[in-house]
């Protein structure tokens, strides 16, 4: 059932995201503005600060992140993207991992390296990128009422793909995150984890060219976890000024159930003058061959495994799960 309503919600956003609102139609002198943009003043180099709290498989964080452009064409940009965050203890008695309350004290990184192109007429953006992702992982005690020992700190790495495309009315965004490496680690005597498989697609609208809704389906597997299914996730983001966006988030899968949070982003820089940065933010366009990629976190759930159980209560399948 999960699978046939994440297909429907995200059906209705794509028959949806192609209907432009009144307000955002596009006349011939709009047309004659965007034309007259020169990418090279507008595609600027922003540096700034990223938060977030924690989700499903991700932690509560803070960090600085920046936005490099390194070549820009009259109609296309080859871009760096890197964020360094750190990470801080879930709430407690609520493991953003499922069973292991992650401890803080550690940090995470992302880079992305992109190509993103505007079609003739400047009415599309299209654009594909592809980078690393790390995460540093510390156990803290277990909200499951089983005692813990050994508490570790381990590393997980993935590596992501995404690909996208941007109207002044709707934004699709496809993306897949691949764990590398050792994928599986001990986290302390009772606990495993693993960085999940994520693959996905969000569909998004402009409800007006600084606040945009969508809503997304993934699929996520890790063998040692059984995780293998289906999620839906939805998202109203508002840029309130040039430069910072604030997003609030819900999702649902089985793995980890319904999950909320909000993030914030501010960035510094951008267009060369004040006026071209609020003409900008009025075009969606225009504006997203600056806009940091999403999806750039390590995903990660927990479980127990079978032969942890055996030892220690054979009668007792269930022992240290919820």
């Amino acid at each position: 059932m999960l699978r046939r309503l994440s297909i429907g919600l995200l059906a209705s956003a794509v028959a949806i995201a192609p209907m432009p609102l009144k307000a955002q139609d596009g006349s011939a002198d709009d047309l004659g503005d965007v034309m007259s943009i020169s990418l090279k003043d507008v595609v600027k180099p922003t540096l700034g600060f990223q938060g977030a709290l924690q989700g499903a498989g991700t932690p509560n964080q803070a960090g600085i992140g920046g936005f490099l452009p390194l070549s820009v064409g009259d109609n296309s940009v080859w871009f760096l993207d890197a964020l360094v965050n750190a990470n801080f203890a879930d709430r407690e008695g609520d493991s953003s991992i499922i069973n292991t309350d992650v401890a803080g004290g550690t940090v995470s990184t992302s880079t992305r390296v992109g190509y993103r192109w505007l079609n003739g007429d400047r009415s599309l953006m299209y654009g594909l990128n592809a980078g690393y992702d790390s995460r540093s992982l510390k156990s803290g005690d277990a909200d499951t009422g089983v005692n813990v020992k050994n508490k570790k700190t381990v590393g997980f790495q993935q590596i992501a793909l995404n690909a996208e495309a941007v109207s002044n009315s709707w934004t699709l965004n496809g993306y897949g995150l691949i764990p590398v490496g050792d994928v599986e680690k001990r986290l302390n005597s009772v606990y495993q984890g693993g960085a999940m498989n994520t693959y996905g697609l969000d569909a998004g609208y402009f409800i007006t060219p600084v606040l945009k809704a969508s809503v997304g389906y993934y699929y996520q597997h890790r063998d040692q976890e059984e995780v293998d299914g289906s999620g839906v996730r939805g998202r109203l983001a508002y840029e309130m000024t040039s430069g910072v966006t604030a997003g609030l988030n819900i999702s649902y899968d089985e793995a980890f159930d319904t999950r909320v949070s909000a993030d914030l982003k501010v960035r510094f820089g951008g267009a060369a003058t004040a006026a071209k940065r609020k003409e900008v933010q009025q075009l969606p366009v225009i504006n997203s061959l600056t806009s940091t990629p999403s999806n750039r976190d390590v995903r990660v759930h927990d479980g127990c495994p079978l032969w942890e159980t055996l030892r220690r209560h054979p009668l007792n399948p269930l022992w240290c799960y919820k």
